[in-house]
């Protein structure tokens, strides 16, 4: 019988093969892209695919008030989680449904684990905030990781982002948080 440090080395590379496999696997799967949010025909023609990383991270926007916030641009696709004192302890892209919310204060009024979302994707941290034309208006993201273009025809009021991005928004935002929408 072998002694117990080739078990363990045994074990060890065998560990870090399947890692290995899994990450190029993981590599060749959906990412969220600007390319994948394409708008549908249907979209207005001041609609734009979703934002693409800059170079550095991006100031909090002017006008959007003061403390512990989450703050979401609609123009710049784009939230902060900014803390008491007006610091942006993260910052991150976001794929809009086909419904925005008016610009101005709000708070988070609930938030649901997972669900299905409108378009039928699976979703989870979910964290609503407004509502606008009898649609419910949340943060949340794809379990699946995926950013897929809203469904045509659909009215989705879900401002999708990355797993870890939800995750992040979902321990920050906690139901009574300030959110601020600005253009």
């Amino acid at each position: 019988m072998p002694a117990p440090k080739v078990w363990v080395t045994g074990l060890t590379v065998g560990a870090i093969a399947a890692v290995a496999v899994l990450a190029v696997q993981a590599d060749k799967g959906p990412h969220p892209t600007a390319a994948a949010a394409r708008p549908s025909a249907s979209a207005t023609a001041d609609a734009s695919p979703a934002p693409t990383k800059s170079a550095g991270p991006a100031a909090v926007p002017d006008g959007s008030g003061t403390g512990r916030r989450i703050v979401y641009s609609l123009g710049q696709k784009r939230v902060w989680l900014v803390d008491a004192s007006d610091a942006a302890r993260r910052t991150f892209a976001v794929w809009p449904g086909t419904v925005s919310p008016d610009l101005g204060s709000y708070t988070v009024s609930s938030r649901n684990d997972a669900t299905t979302g409108s378009d039928g994707v699976e979703i989870e941290n979910i964290v609503y905030f407004a509502a606008k034309s009898g649609i419910s208006i949340a943060f949340s993201n794809a379990v699946d990781g995926s950013s897929p273009p809203p469904a045509e025809g659909k009215q989705t009021g879900g401002v999708r982002m990355r797993a870890a991005d939800g995750a992040a928004l979902w321990a920050f935002g906690e139901t009574g948080t300030s959110v601020v929408v600005v253009k």
